[in-house]
C-alpha cells in the first residue's frame, strides 16, 4: 500500500502556503497524487489544464484586454513557479501547475471561443506539453528556475494555438 503523499510540508509559513495553493491551481493537483499515491505522472498537469478550460470564460474576452491579463499572468507565474520550485525541492515538480495554467490560456489565446477551437486547443496543448517536442525539451532543459518552469509551457500553448489555428483553417476555412 503506498504511503501517504506528502504534499503539504509542515511548518510552512502564510506565504508559503499561498505559493502552495496558487501554484497547484487551488490544491487541484494534489487530487490525483491523493488518490494514487504516486508523485509522478498523476494527471496533475492534466488537472491543471482542465482547470485552465473552465475558467477562461472568467477571463477578459476582448484582445487587448486579454493580451494584457495574458502578459501579466505569465509573469505571475514565473514568480509563483520559481517560489514553489523551491519550496517543494525540486525543480518543476508535478504538483506546480500553475504552468500548465499559463500554457493553456495561450494555446487558447485570441481565437473565437467555441468548443471546437477550444477542445481542440486543449487536446494540442497536452499532447505538446506531454511528448515535449523540439524545441520545447530543450527550452525545459537550459531555462532555470520559474523560467523554464513556465516557458516550456508557453512555447507549448504557442504551438497548440498555431496548430488550432491550421486545423481550423483546412477543416472549416477560419483561421
Amino acid at each position: 500500500m503506498p504511503s501517504r503523499p506528502r504534499s503539504r510540508i509542515p511548518g510552512m509559513s502564510f506565504a508559503e502556503k499561498l505559493i502552495e495553493f496558487l501554484a497547484t491551481g487551488f490544491f487541484i493537483s494534489l487530487i490525483p497524487e491523493r488518490l494514487t499515491g504516486f508523485r509522478k505522472f498523476t494527471g496533475a498537469g492534466f488537472m491543471g489544464t482542465a482547470l485552465a478550460f473552465l475558467m477562461l470564460p472568467l477571463l477578459p474576452a476582448g484582445y487587448t484586454a486579454y493580451g494584457v491579463f495574458l502578459a501579466i499572468f505569465i509573469i505571475f507565474s514565473v514568480k509563483v513557479a520559481d517560489r514553489a520550485s523551491r519550496i517543494y525541492g525540486t525543480h518543476d515538480d508535478p504538483r506546480i501547475v500553475i504552468d500548465e495554467i499559463a500554457g493553456y490560456w495561450i494555446a487558447a489565446a485570441f481565437m473565437e471561443r467555441t468548443i471546437f477551437s477550444l477542445t481542440t486547443a486543449f487536446i494540442f496543448f497536452r499532447i505538446l506539453d506531454t511528448l515535449k517536442p523540439w524545441p520545447i525539451k530543450k527550452l525545459e532543459q537550459n531555462l532555470a528556475g520559474g523560467f523554464g518552469i513556465v516557458f516550456d509551457d508557453a512555447l507549448a500553448g504557442l504551438e497548440a494555438n498555431l496548430l488550432t489555428r491550421l486545423l481550423m483553417f483546412f477543416w472549416i476555412g477560419k483561421f
